[in-house]
């Protein structure tokens, strides 16, 4: 766990322009998560007018006053991914936990568009649902995979607020997590050497996200 006390430095990253408040007219493909058992799901209105589904698990009766867990999914996720096993066993814990779906995945709505956002604009959905819902409680922010990059967008943005000295929208954490996540680098290198160590490998993944 990296604590928001001993954040690396990042350089000074430039803002980009948030989705517009629209949605496409293409029908959801989509089948609901079915919640487990004390989960429940939100849909956070974001500043855009866009909503962001968060599935809820609070925890069970713990003496211990512990941060909240706010998790943030990979590509080709949502909420569901955390719900089945992680909300139930850290919400067992003493933990509140919220998983959130990225716009464009899950039950969030999807901006128009080629693109669903950048990670900067995923990382601002976030900071917006924890200043709404969480303000009084920095939470620590566990992401995997490209959820974990945006982890990393959030704490450079954190990073900047303090080196700067000024004010921005990304409330502070208790900690960070990071799960088999891609480095700040990107993932192009890791795919460039899967392409030419394992290039039969590679057709076939391929051609499975082509279906």
């Amino acid at each position: 766990m990296m604590a928001s006390s001993s954040l690396p430095s990042f350089p000074c990253l430039s803002y980009f322009k948030m989705p517009i408040a629209a949605l496409t007219n293409s029908p959801r493909t989509t089948i609901p998560y079915n919640l487990k058992k004390g989960q429940t799901r939100l849909l956070h209105k974001l500043p855009s007018g866009l909503k962001m589904e968060v599935i809820e698990q609070r925890k069970s009766k713990s003496e211990r006053e512990n941060p909240p867990l706010v998790f943030v999914h990979g590509s080709y996720h949502a909420a569901w991914c955390w719900a089945e096993n992680w909300l139930p066993f850290f919400s067992s814990s003493g933990f509140d936990s919220y998983a959130v779906s990225l716009l464009g995945q899950g039950e969030s709505d999807e901006p128009l568009g080629t693109v669903a956002g950048t990670l900067q604009t995923h990382a601002s959905d976030i900071a917006d649902f924890i200043e709404s819902n969480l303000g009084s409680s920095p939470p620590v922010l566990v992401g995997h995979s490209f959820g974990g990059l945006i982890v990393q967008y959030y704490l450079a943005n954190i990073v900047n607020k303090r080196s700067l000295g000024t004010e921005n929208a990304f409330p502070e954490l208790s900690g960070a997590v990071m799960v088999c996540s891609v480095p700040p680098s990107g993932n192009s290198g890791l795919v460039l050497r899967y392409l030419f160590s394992k290039p039969v490998a590679a057709f076939k993944v391929k051609l499975l996200f082509c279906l």
